[in-house]
């Protein structure tokens, strides 16, 4: 891999809430970027920042001195990894940011070895809103000797780096990843289950807010995520459902692999799915709120 500069190319693969935002940010740190997207539409509106939208995932790594990747999946990654395979030159960093999994990191850091590219797990921890003011918390593993390389990219989409391990294939900063996520979801989960049962025993959500004030209950996600719901702010979605769902699941498939049994990452994996079901699935996933009623989704 080269040696850093003040100006890097760096292609993003993926621009959805996350990846558009951190396409944005590394243009407006002064670097070149070419992002591509499975639906060009949606990459469309990053030109008004500098990027270059390009029509295939080759086009966009053409050259580059990093390639982020922040799809949808492990299997999605890989993917579109292989359609740029012809565009891919030897010692170039992958910053892997998908919530990809355990067992699919195995294969995106082979991937990685066969095209002797720099490979990097890096998941990042935030929802939309750090994404655009470019402070996340991004989780890292990969080699000490080409940290400093990477280093403006991971610099301009997050606040902090945790470096986790000097191995991208061990999984290490996927692994913090999913750990961290299970919180985030039991306690969306919870969120939207203390206002479901709020509404049908006839309690003010006020009151049980007035309850918790200033102690050790009283969590500024609860109060955050409860606001999505009761002033029906769910969209734009800070984080989806859908994708919600799937970490969920991703999050179950490591537990039972490693023999750990996860009752509540299990039915936050079920809430989701549901409230996906029932057509809420663009939605920001506090809206797993609606998971507590009918099949439909409708309040009884």
């Amino acid at each position: 891999m080269s040696a850093p500069t003040d100006k890097l190319t760096v292609a993003v693969l993926g621009t959805g809430i996350m990846g558009a935002a951190m396409a944005r940010n590394i243009a407006r740190a002064g670097h070149t970027v070419r992002a591509w997207n499975r639906s060009r539409a949606k990459a469309e509106p990053l030109t008004a920042d500098g990027v270059h939208v390009t029509d295939t995932p080759a086009e966009a790594v053409t050259g580059a001195d990093a390639v982020l990747t922040m799809l949808y999946d492990g299997p999605a990654a890989l993917d579109v990894m292989e359609q740029a395979a012809d565009g891919l030159r030897p010692g170039t960093a992958w910053i892997q940011s998908t919530t990809a999994g355990i067992d699919a990191i195995t294969r995106l850091a082979d991937f990685a070895d066969r095209n002797r590219l720099v490979f990097f797990d890096a998941p990042v921890l935030g929802t939309r809103g750090p994404a655009e003011e470019g402070k996340l918390l991004v989780l890292a593993a990969g080699p000490a000797e080409h940290r400093d390389a990477i280093a403006p990219v991971l610099d301009a989409v997050g606040s902090r780096t945790v470096w986790t391990g000097e191995d991208g294939a061990a999984g290490s900063a996927t692994r913090l990843k999913l750990v961290a996520n299970s919180w985030v979801l039991a306690a969306t989960s919870a969120t939207g289950e203390v206002l479901a049962l709020a509404e049908a025993l006839g309690v003010d959500p006020d009151h049980f807010f007035d309850a918790i004030a200033g102690g050790g209950l009283d969590l500024p996600y609860l109060r955050m995520k409860a606001a999505l719901v009761r002033e029906d702010r769910l969209t734009p979605a800070q984080f989806a459902v859908s994708t919600a769902a799937k970490d969920a699941r991703l999050i179950v498939e490591a537990g039972r692999a490693a023999g750990v049994r996860l009752d509540v990452a299990e039915a936050s994996a079920a809430r989701m799915a549901r409230a996906a079901e029932q057509g809420h699935g663009d939605e920001d996933m506090a809206a797993a709120y609606f998971a507590s009623f009918d099949e439909d989704g409708h309040r009884p």
